[in-house]
């Protein structure tokens, strides 16, 4: 799957980046429904944080207010927190790697770049920065150096899923539609995590490539399986606007 790849530049702008904002209610729900003393930690917080009030007392305090301001959608927040807990833990490759990912749904590609790359010099190992990074310069439309970093988390973790999805994404993005399906085939072969969003990603791949019957199951089997997912609502509705695209010019008749 390795090699040089001629890429032409485009204004792509990457599928994760389009959705990395959107707070659905259901991720509020799921919110709510965190350890109520974990809830009660973060407020404290946050208050101590902004307000010269309570001051940090543990780190597993500030690594659960972290999770539920992710959670919530809360990125700034989480960040600020973050950057706490990389004052405690300055050696830790996986805080840096996180405060790179909230900068990333927050919009502040160069910051998680940055964030991705202390990362990986502390632990050159660290399979998710590189899947993370790779994100970020797919993002920028640097589709080469994406590729390379999503070879080096594959690289490191065979089994790691979301680098097999995102740089099947990418090679969609780059009309090299075999080499994406090869992508998602392989992880719903090594994987039973994350099956709706492969189907749906062949889906599209198939529909790309102009395989309108492939797209259309696979687009049924991914609806199946997110429909049974509460916190999956705003990638089901993407889906079914997927199959309704290639249903809808089905159904007209000529007058």
């Amino acid at each position: 799957m390795k090699g040089l790849f001629k890429i032409m530049k485009t204004d792509f702008e990457h599928q994760s980046l389009r959705e990395k904002a959107c707070l659905t209610n259901n991720q509020q729900q799921a919110a709510s429904c965190l350890d109520r003393h974990a809830l009660a930690s973060c407020a404290s917080l946050e208050s101590g944080s902004f307000h010269g009030g309570l001051s940090v007392t543990t780190e597993q305090e500030l690594k659960s207010c972290i999770k539920v301001k992710a959670t919530q959608g809360n990125y700034a927040v989480a960040i600020a927190l973050l950057d706490q807990l990389i004052a405690l833990r300055p050696d830790s490759a996986t805080n840096y790697n996180n405060r790179g990912l909230m900068h990333f749904r927050n919009n502040q590609i160069i910051e998680a770049l940055c964030d991705l790359s202390l990362a990986l010099e502390i632990n050159p190992r660290l399979d998710s920065a590189y899947n993370n990074r790779a994100n970020c310069y797919a993002a920028q439309g640097d589709f080469a150096e994406a590729i390379i970093d999503y070879d080096l988390a594959l690289d490191l973790n065979p089994s790691n899923l979301r680098a097999w999805i995102n740089q099947g994404i990418t090679f969609r993005e780059l009309e090299l539609y075999e080499l994406g399906l090869e992508n998602f085939d392989i992880a719903l072969i090594i994987g039973d995590a994350l099956q709706g969003r492969i189907y749906a990603e062949r889906g599209r791949t198939y529909f790309l490539r102009g395989d309108w019957n492939c797209a259309v199951s696979d687009y049924q089997t991914a609806l199946d399986i997110l429909g049974e997912q509460s916190e999956a609502i705003s990638y089901f509705c993407k889906v079914q606007d997927w199959l309704d695209e290639v249903m809808s010019p089905l159904m007209m008749t000529d007058d």
